[in-house]
């Protein structure tokens, strides 16, 4: 269950990355100077990694510390962070 607080604050945050996506998708279409293109991707890609560490700590604060708590599930913990990490990393 996402804790309500951080569950508003990611959802204003991704309403905002779909405003500079379509930002984005404007520019392009009307062939913006590509490092205006550029920045406003670098820009979407910020906030993209802001949204993950607020649903990375989301999980970290209510699923794992659950799962921790009781016996064999620390494995999936484990196991879940392990696959998120790596993904992170590609």
């Amino acid at each position: 269950m996402l804790d309500q607080k951080l569950k508003t604050r990611a959802i204003h945050r991704a309403k905002i990355i779909r405003g500079q996506l379509d930002g984005l998708v404007k520019a392009i279409e009307s062939e913006e100077y590509c490092p205006i293109l550029l920045e406003q991707s670098l820009a979407i890609q910020r906030s993209l990694k802001s949204l993950d560490r607020f649903l990375l700590e989301n999980h970290l604060r209510s699923h794992v510390k659950q799962q921790m708590q009781k016996a064999g599930g620390d494995e999936k913990a484990i196991k879940e962070l392990i696959r998120v990490y790596t993904l992170s990393n590609k």
